[in-house]
């Protein structure tokens, strides 16, 4: 890139395209809390929360904001999902509140401008309308996935079953967007540990504590890894004990159990809410790694906005683009002994002929192996009667 500094001087600038595509975040959640009713703050008045989205790094950063641990149903939902989201390994999190089911699609629409939200919850929230709109928020988005919460009153064997109880509506529609976490979580509240019946133990929705081990799997091993086999810190029972012969009927389903292994409580599942049209996409990681590389290729690549649409450019993100792809193989991430076995890059005149370049368009043609996870492992196992002799 040329710079006239000054008459007569000419300087050649590095091109700003040699800088390498960075990872986005794939830890940041934006919390909703429904509730209508304003919880009491320090001196007692009802605490108003904050209008709009608001960054929390810590639950004291919450509790100034909108409250403590409380007896609002909606509000002790929110409470116990950003507590239970920071104490399972999450460090960022935006958090609106919606007075109602139908604030909910305004909520979203301000975390459409954040864009370091990688998954969004509005916790407790088990009516269909809820979470069909977190869901089409997050499929239209495409860099987010939905965490939405099982029933709560619902029992494992009647969870594929139109009749369910009236605070417990069927599952919500199927999306490669959305995960399922089922059942409910024991914790302790300390709103009601004075409660002579429940001593302070209570059931709250699991999405809040799920995304928290989202971020922490992501930490320790990277956004490729199934959020799975997971303890879930601070949960001391689940509403309902799950079996393997029931999980066998509910996995299919997309329902992501939450188990009591060996006194552990651990999240025992990462699929998506997929069907079989979008079976390329049935687990969490998978999903969620895919959003990763959109996101971080397409805020990587802003730089080709304007530049001359020919084929030194296209040799440009062709170049960036494996670059960073190859990053993400060295990982784990991506499934090949080689470079070459796990994706390939396409941007040339092929693929930008003159009809694409009249409209402005560049187009970048990419393909990935993705590394699914080991959802069964599998033993044969049979008898042997030791050599035989001759």
């Amino acid at each position: 890139m040329a710079n006239y500094a000054s008459p007569g001087v000419y300087v050649e600038q590095t091109p700003s395209s040699v800088m390498p595509i960075e990872g986005a975040g794939t830890s940041t959640a934006g919390f909703i809390g429904i509730y209508k009713n304003d919880p009491p703050g320090p001196d007692g008045k009802p605490l108003v929360a904050p209008t709009g989205a608001v960054l929390c790094t810590h639950f004291t950063e919450f509790k100034s904001l909108f409250g403590d641990f409380s007896n609002e149903g909606g509000h002790s939902n929110l409470a116990h999902a950003v507590y239970g989201f920071f104490n399972n390994g999450g460090t960022r999190c935006y958090v609106a509140r919606a007075k109602n089911v139908a604030d909910v699609k305004e909520v979203l629409e301000r975390f459409e401008a954040i864009g370091e939200i990688s998954m969004v919850a509005a916790p407790g929230a088990t009516d269909a309308t809820t979470q069909e709109s977190l869901i089409s928020h997050c499929e239209n988005m495409k860099e987010r996935i939905a965490l939405i919460d099982g029933p709560r009153e619902t029992a494992p064997g009647n969870l594929n079953k139109e009749a369910t109880p009236p605070d417990s509506p069927p599952l919500s529609k199927r999306s490669s967007y959305a995960a399922c976490y089922y059942p409910w979580l024991q914790v302790f509240d300390p709103a009601t540990q004075d409660d002579p019946l429940t001593k302070g133990l209570k059931y709250v929705p699991p999405v809040g504590h799920v995304a928290g081990i989202y971020a922490r799997v992501d930490a320790t091993r990277g956004v490729h890894k199934a959020p799975a086999n997971e303890p879930v810190r601070g949960a001391l029972d689940v509403r309902w004990p799950i079996s393997t012969s029931l999980q066998d009927g509910l996995n299919p389903e997309g329902i992501n159990c939450i188990r009591d292994l060996d006194g552990t409580i651990k999240v025992w599942g990462a699929r998506t809410r997929a069907d079989s049209s979008e079976a390329d996409f049935r687990y969490v990681n998978v999903r969620r790694l895919f959003c990763y590389l959109r996101d971080s290729i397409d805020g990587g690549l802003q730089w080709a906005v304007f530049e001359p649409n020919n084929p030194e450019l296209w040799a440009r993100i062709t170049r960036n683009t494996r670059a960073f792809l190859t990053q993400v193989w060295s990982t784990g991430a991506l499934f090949g002994a080689t470079p070459e076995e796990a994706f390939y890059v396409k941007c040339d005149a092929e693929n930008n002929p003159p009809a694409e370049r009249d409209v402005g368009r560049v187009i970048t043609e990419i393909g990935v192996a993705i590394t699914r996870p080991a959802e069964f492992v599998i033993f044969k196992i049979g008898q042997w009667s030791g050599p035989t002799s001759q």
